[in-house]
């Protein structure tokens, strides 16, 4: 394992016992999570992307804010649902946050998950075309952004421009370089890791999958990672690709941690349906002891074969609170696990 970093969903609910009770909230205690997690160590700050939602929704000004406030961590997505996105917008977006990083987001993106509301794309004005799904949507606005952040030139210049031109075809600008190198796909099955690895995406997998084997979660998953590789090796790309997995794990080193995750009842794969047609199988969540987390992630096929782990963080719970919870993983598991 080479990286650790936390992904967050950013919930907002006004009730008294949430410590995030506005979007406001969300957004500046995201913000300051990040600081907090960099000045501990951890490698990544990512965020989900979910619309229609009292959560995270839109991305790149939560990452410019996060770019500018901070200087090594990586910051990410974890993921944008690309059946919402103008994929020429997006690139502009993503080059000028990227710019402000530093070169360090890490953008993850994906057809997406089951919305709060029915076919929400539509009022974002996209509509699949004919015969088309909305994955099929999707997917063709990834490859249209792919093609877009490498930074070639496609636009005819206007022959009597407002500002001079360079010469040539016209690209979209802010143009970051080496971004489309750090553009992942979340992958729910192994046939759209494959389709990751074939377009030169690092791949991105959650705490969920389609349910493709019956396995335990992380087997398949680990299965997922292998299929994933083998495809970018068979594609022929020069670079090492990367891949990440995301887990709730929990080190129960005070009092405040034995209230809130002592007392178990996720300690097992859970499968269900949440989309007509597909069973999924959802992972486990990890609350124990240190040395007995060392022993129980050891046994994880898919930490070992990936080289980045997201810690999904309870953000209600307040930055100190979840600053804790990634400084106990740091201090008390990983190590023992191969990280540094």
């Amino acid at each position: 394992m080479k990286k650790i970093g936390f992904l967050s969903f950013g919930h907002w609910t006004p009730h008294p016992t949430s410590r995030t009770q506005s979007a406001s909230d969300a957004l500046l205690q995201s913000i300051e999570l990040a600081v907090a997690a960099e000045e501990l160590g951890a490698d990544g700050a990512y965020y989900r992307v979910h619309h229609f939602a009292r959560q995270l929704a839109s991305p790149f000004p939560l990452l410019a804010a996060v770019g500018a406030r901070t200087s090594r961590i990586e910051i990410g997505t974890g993921v944008i649902d690309m059946r919402y996105e103008n994929p020429m917008y997006m690139a502009e977006d993503a080059g000028a946050a990227d710019l402000i990083a530093g070169g360090r987001l890490q953008l993850g993106i994906s057809r997406g998950s089951p919305e709060q509301v029915l076919d929400g794309w539509r009022y974002f004005g996209f509509e699949p075309g004919e015969g088309r799904t909305e994955a099929d949507m999707a997917r063709s606005h990834a490859e249209v952004f792919l093609q877009v952040i490498e930074g070639r030139g496609f636009a005819q210049p206007n022959p009597r421009p407002m500002f001079p031109n360079p010469p040539g075809l016209l690209r979209v600008e802010p143009h970051s370089p080496g971004l489309r190198e750090r553009v992942w796909w979340g992958a729910g099955s192994n046939a759209t890791a494959r389709w990751a690895a074939e377009h030169g995406m690092n791949l991105m997998s959650s705490t969920l999958k389609d349910d493709e084997s019956g396995k335990p979660f992380h087997v398949q998953q680990a299965e997922q990672i292998r299929a994933f590789r083998d495809a970018w090796k068979e594609a022929g790309h020069e670079r090492e690709p990367r891949v990440s997995v995301s887990r709730s794990i929990f080190a129960l080193v005070s009092d405040e941690d034995r209230a809130y995750f002592g007392g178990g009842g996720e300690e097992s794969d859970q499968v269900g349906v949440i989309e007509q047609g597909t069973r999924s199988i959802f992972g486990r969540s990890y609350a124990a002891e240190p040395d007995v987390l060392v022993e129980q992630l050891a046994q994880d096929e898919a930490i070992a074969a990936a080289d980045t782990l997201l810690l999904t963080v309870p953000n209600q719970l307040g930055v100190d609170y979840n600053a804790h919870v990634i400084e106990a993983i740091l201090t008390h598991v990983a190590p023992q696990l191969g990280w540094r």
